[in-house]
């Protein structure tokens, strides 16, 4: 879970300051934020079950099928949805991660 909150992160970070015209004329811009949300994915893939089950609020049976599209058919995504997913899905997402994981350990740890 704490990978899906770094990358999660990652996402806000690259959107941060951005408009949906910067998005759709940014191919660097929409990569990063793709490939970030894969990785949240990915990252949720691999909660086991019983972690899942503990948290409902982290929908990994939204996020898990997402990251699949984003890998497997990158040809036929719509920048419309992936903007939207980081611009209002993934801030809830870090709330809801940032809830459950314990505080990140401190730099000089």
């Amino acid at each position: 879970m704490r990978d899906m909150l770094e990358a999660a992160r990652e996402v806000v970070e690259f959107a941060a300051g951005k408009t949906w015209s910067d998005y759709r004329a940014s191919t660097q811009l929409r990569r990063s934020i793709e490939r970030s949300i894969e990785i949240i994915g990915e990252a949720a893939r691999r909660v086991s079950p019983d972690c899942q089950a503990q948290h409902p609020a982290i929908p990994s049976d939204r996020i898990i099928p997402t990251r699949h599209r984003l890998a497997h058919e990158y040809d036929r995504l719509d920048d419309a949805i992936v903007w939207s997913i980081a611009i209002r899905h993934v801030p809830t997402l870090i709330a809801e991660l940032e809830r459950v994981l314990p505080p990140d350990p401190p730099e000089d740890a």
